[in-house]
């Protein structure tokens, strides 16, 4: 069965924060889903590890928990080793969280803001309408390949006690493949028709895939490319010296 395509709204949350949101999935499921854009200066950076200046990256940082202030006073975020540890929260917590070595978030509770870094890696969001459990995970093709969709399907299921088939997902902005050339070495790792040479490959297809394998009931697909559309999105596969970071966030929002 073919997935279909979900494009996420462009919006400015409180605080000018620039993003883009699903906004089926506030109306739907009140879920807050969506990803950080580079703003209409193009400047709204939020790596640290990028040649930016660190201060004007840890006001920014600033300026989005000032944004979801009201709705989630606990923000989640992790240092991401593109391998596929996912992190539970238990409950809420005040202000920020900052672990290292995790390329997921999950949990059940309202008022937590999940939050992974991206800059060409497809944000993949999982949710349990019925209970409101959530979860965020961060997949570029290593941590497709070390398996961060399953352990994510499988925690989110632990949370909420849901069968695949009641979750719903969507796999966010990210590069296309049009412009996401990889060597033979990937393409065996991720499974793919063994080839002589690079080809392009689908990320968000892939794991289209494999959820569908794994028997998630509905997927969807942003059609946003990180690559093209250079205005809205950082690509580190488009500019690797210079490109910064947007974060991906879902959570239940408190009411």
């Amino acid at each position: 069965m073919p997935v279909a395509f979900e494009r996420e709204v462009l919006l400015v949350r409180d605080a000018g924060v620039p993003g883009a949101e699903l906004s089926a999935w506030r109306t739907a499921h009140g879920l807050v889903a969506g990803i950080t854009t580079r703003g209409p200066a193009g400047d709204f950076n939020l790596g640290l590890m990028t040649s930016d200046d660190s201060r004007s990256v840890t006001n920014r940082w600033r300026q989005v928990g000032e944004a979801f202030h009201h709705e989630f006073p606990s923000i989640a975020v992790s240092l991401q080793p593109h391998g596929a540890e996912v992190r539970e929260h238990e409950s809420e917590f005040d202000g920020w969280l900052v672990l290292s070595g995790y390329d997921g978030h999950v949990t059940r509770h309202a008022g937590i803001l999940l939050t992974v870094t991206v800059a060409d890696c497809v944000p993949v969001y999982l949710a349990h309408p019925p209970t409101g459990g959530v979860a965020l995970l961060h997949a570029g093709w290593r941590g497709i390949v070390a398996g961060i969709l399953q352990r994510g399907i499988d925690r989110l299921g632990d949370v909420t006690g849901a069968p695949p088939e009641e979750l719903v997902m969507h796999c966010g902005v990210a590069i296309g493949e049009a412009n996401y050339e990889v060597g033979v070495d990937v393409i065996e790792q991720l499974g793919l028709e063994s080839a002589t040479g690079p080809r392009r490959v689908d990320l968000r297809q892939i794991l289209a895939r494999h959820a569908r394998a794994a028997g998630v009931g509905k997927i969807t697909l942003s059609p946003w490319c990180t690559y093209e559309d250079s205005q809205l999105f950082w690509s580190h596969r488009r500019n690797p010296a210079a490109a910064g970071r947007m974060i991906a966030y879902l959570g239940r929002p408190l009411t």
